[in-house]
């Protein structure tokens, strides 16, 4: 915004998407409360129909929030998962699910799911470096519903079964001992 009537312009843009602001400036705009990701994806194309572009951190904080509440999880629950995934970012992130995978694929380059996936399996690589937990006991802590789906995915992701993983850790450390 480099002038009065790029502010009103905006201005407009905000009050039809009934976003309250503080204050407009040019090149800010304070507002009351953090945007959605919904919202702030209906302002930005708003907005880039004047050709202006939105700067700002919104987009990066609400992806740092998703992955701490997915590490979170994944980390600090033994428990079991009584909800669903989306539930439980929808509730972290209080945001709509949909909006957020959508953004995160965008930022990312990969959904939430196989981003859960994927940090699932690098948790249960380390757990397997263990030989204190037996498959069934890593697929409990990984919320896993039985041992196949966590050998399935294990192998989608490392092309290993999780017991060829474990093996050739064993041989790698009993080779390194000898040595």
């Amino acid at each position: 915004m480099v002038s009065n009537r790029c502010k009103t312009i905006v201005k407009n843009e905000l009050e039809k998407l009934n976003i309250q602001y503080v204050k407009v400036d040019i090149g800010e705009v304070t507002i009351e409360e953090k945007l959605t990701s919904e919202l702030y994806t209906r302002l930005a194309g708003a907005l880039q129909k004047y050709g202006f572009e939105m700067i700002g951190d919104e987009k990066n904080d609400l992806i740092e929030e998703l992955k701490t509440a997915i590490v979170d999880l994944e980390n600090y629950s033994d428990e079991d998962l009584k909800t669903s995934y989306s539930d439980y970012i929808k509730l972290q992130v209080k945001d709509n699910f949909i909006s957020i995978n959508t953004l995160f694929e965008e930022i990312k380059g990969i959904t939430i799911e196989k981003y859960i996936i994927n940090h699932k399996i690098e948790l249960a690589k380390a757990l397997l470096q263990n030989n204190d937990l037996s498959l069934d006991e890593i697929a409990v802590k990984m919320h896993y519903s039985n041992t196949v789906q966590l050998s399935s995915q294990f192998k989608d992701i490392t092309g290993l079964t999780p017991s060829h993983y474990r093996q050739l850790l064993y041989n790698s450390k009993s080779n390194s001992e000898v040595n």
